[in-house]
């Protein structure tokens, strides 16, 4: 095996989504006096997170713009009708919440910096470039990737291999010189698995243990196991713990 380079899914994996997120919505609801009509913030993000997952399907599925969707959670989330101005006016206002709250998670500059200097560096998310582009300016690893693709803009979205494969050709690179981390095991890991990348699931949450890992994908809870799984040149990582 000699993989010369990994491309990354964003959100759960480098950038720690799911505390934003929930930081961010208990934040927005708060100041928008709604907290007490959603019983719980945990049940908030609950209900806000199954719309988004229904809208996302929507624009995946070509039947609304990035921006309808963005309107339609907020709509379907509130249970009212709304101008366009006015959905996109309560999504802003929330949005500076959520970003108050960005961070990556604690191994992720250690392990960039670990493979540097043996590793080429991409990144492939199911979102828009305008969105993580500017995420990862924020977060300070913007010039760690040679590339950044993301599904609004190549019309693709993982887990179809089209959208692994254009990864690998940014990088002028095969599909079996190229890896893979991403924090979904179907989304990422069965969709880089099936394109011919080396597939490499972070289960960051250990919510799914169960899930049962077809040959020749990883499994891993810490970027600090990926160096060892690359064979890079590097006293940093461990041993996986998952095989």
């Amino acid at each position: 095996m000699n993989i010369r380079a990994v491309v990354w899914d964003v959100d759960d994996t480098l950038f720690d989504y799911t505390t934003a997120d929930r930081e961010g919505m208990r934040g927005h609801l708060t100041a928008e006096g709604l907290l007490d009509g959603y019983g719980t913030p945990e049940q908030a993000l609950d209900l806000w997170r199954e719309i988004t997952d229904r809208q996302w399907a929507r624009y995946a599925a070509g039947e609304a713009t990035f921006e309808d969707q963005r309107r339609d959670r907020v709509r379907v989330f509130l249970g009212r009708e709304m101008t366009d101005d006015e959905a996109d006016d309560w999504f802003r206002r929330y949005v500076g919440h959520y970003e108050a709250a960005w961070a990556l998670f604690p191994d992720v500059l250690p392990v960039l910096d670990a493979l540097a200097a043996s590793h080429r560096h991409a990144v492939l998310s199911n979102s828009s470039i305008h969105v993580q582009d500017r995420k990862l300016r924020v977060l300070g690893v913007h010039d760690r990737f040679e590339a950044i693709l993301c599904a609004a803009e190549l019309g693709v979205s993982k887990p179809e291999p089209a959208a692994f494969l254009a990864a690998c050709e940014a990088l002028s690179l095969p599909p079996h010189e190229v890896a893979y981390v991403g924090d979904h095991p179907e989304i990422d890991g069965q969709g880089a698995a099936d394109a011919g990348l080396l597939s490499v699931w972070i289960d960051r949450f250990g919510g799914t243990a169960t899930v049962e890992l077809p040959s020749g994908r990883h499994r891993i809870a810490t970027l600090a196991e990926l160096p060892a799984i690359l064979g890079a040149d590097t006293r940093f990582g461990a041993r996986s713990t998952f095989g």
